[in-house]
């Protein structure tokens, strides 16, 4: 009863203002936290020749911030169905904005590695905290749109980092990158632990009355929930798309600059353009989504159908030439990034009652492994063949697979939502 006081002494009056505010600092927050491991696939050529690395090492730098939440996101779920968004969120994003500062004097890749662990630790609460932070503040009919604009934050960061972190890893060397990571991740902190406060009338009012008043489901209850076909529907697009878009962060600069003769420095541009197209394609898919009669998840096949068929034009000469190739990695970007939006959208509507947190966790848990999975097997892919067809083609099979199994099954039942 404490808490709800204390929403409506800050938010009384102007619920439909606020809810803006609450978007805002939710995406800034997400964009802050992601923004040094956004940037590790754009600074790929500085990092291979400053730390001696391969590409398959370069991906493993990617995978060590998605090991701990492989676990950490099914407590940061459980947190989140517990306590209030703006403890869990921000004490999350300060332990990504603490291990970066502490990073900035690593004196090497071993090291490099193991900040990156407790990065990725911190990062597990910013993601599905703010996915249900901002869920319980839009009602369905502006869901996915809002909740599209929130999850542009990750290609958002991707994109200025993309800008920013190549030329300060060349001025002053790949510490001064981190160490910048770590001052962006200690801002979004503290505004969203300043700003944040829990919606006035709860759009999911089922929850507070699970929090509060009912038995809580034992966690063998709640793991039941992968059986669910709708689930093991949604987790098979998302861990396929999760592994797209690795691919994309990880080996775009490095197919630019080795395949199609792009000098580095203009790959990590065309890098820049992809996130912003991710950013475009995150908000407009989500958008579309609310006003979709078929259900989110079409917008969902759509974009698996676009990466494959993207993908298969990269093993092509025209994935050699290098106007082509950059206008085909835009492409991959809209709908290898922007699929994110509906995707998340469609899962927070689907929870059961009382349990959005801990649906968010379970979902992005399991697609978490291909996360920490996918950056260095597709670098070492690269490594042992000495191109990248075999990875596009790997890519886009695992893609057309997915779209004929999980169109077939059907989608899931919009939840009424006041």
């Amino acid at each position: 009863m404490t808490q709800h006081m204390d929403v409506r002494l800050n938010a009384a009056g102007a619920p439909e203002r606020y809810r803006w505010v609450v978007l805002a600092v939710a995406t800034f927050t997400q964009a802050a936290s992601g923004f040094f491991v956004q940037g590790i696939g754009a600074m790929g050529v500085q990092l291979q020749r400053d730390l001696h690395v391969g590409a398959a090492e370069l991906g493993l730098l990617l995978s060590a911030a998605q090991l701990l939440p492989l676990v950490g996101l099914l407590v940061a779920g459980e947190l989140l169905d517990r306590y209030d968004e703006r403890w869990v969120v921000g004490i999350g994003a300060c332990v990504v904005a603490v291990s970066l500062g502490v990073g900035s004097v690593a004196p090497g890749y071993a090291s490099l590695l193991l900040v990156l662990l407790v990065v990725g630790a911190g990062y597990s609460t910013v993601q599905p905290g703010g996915s249900k932070s901002v869920a319980s503040w839009f009602d369905a009919s502006r869901r996915g749109l809002a909740m599209g604009v929130r999850q542009a934050g990750v290609p958002f960061g991707g994109l200025v980092a993309a800008a920013v972190l190549p030329a300060l890893a060349a001025a002053y060397g790949w510490r001064a990158a981190l160490l910048a990571g770590g001052l962006v991740a200690l801002l979004g902190a503290v505004l969203f632990m300043s700003l944040y406060r829990r919606p006035p009338v709860p759009a999911l009012p089922v929850e507070d009355a699970a929090r509060d008043g009912e038995p809580r489901a034992s966690l063998g209850s709640r793991l039941r929930m992968l059986r669910e076909p709708s689930m093991v529907r949604i987790l098979l697009s998302g861990t396929c798309m999760v592994s797209v878009h690795s691919g994309i962060g990880v080996l775009t600069v490095l197919h630019l600059h080795e395949a199609a003769s792009v000098e580095a420095g203009a790959a990590a541009l065309v890098l820049v353009a992809v996130q912003g197209a991710g950013v475009a394609g995150r908000v407009c898919l989500a958008a579309w989504s609310d006003r979709a009669r078929s259900g989110r998840y079409a917008y969902v096949l759509v974009c698996m159908v676009a990466v494959t068929a993207g993908m298969v034009a990269l093993m092509t000469p025209l994935g050699r030439t290098p106007v082509t190739a950059c206008l085909l990695f835009v492409w991959l970007g809209f709908f290898g990034i922007g699929w994110f939006g509906p995707w998340v959208a469609h899962l927070a509507e689907s929870a059961p009652p009382g349990r959005t947190g801990f649906a968010l966790g379970l979902a992005m848990a399991v697609a978490q492994v291909a996360i920490f999975l996918a950056p260095p097997a597709l670098g070492l892919l690269r490594d042992v063949t000495g191109g990248f067809t075999a990875d596009w083609g790997l890519l886009s099979a695992m893609t057309a697979a997915t779209v004929v199994i999980t169109a077939r099954g059907g989608t899931f039942r919009r939840r009424a939502s006041s």
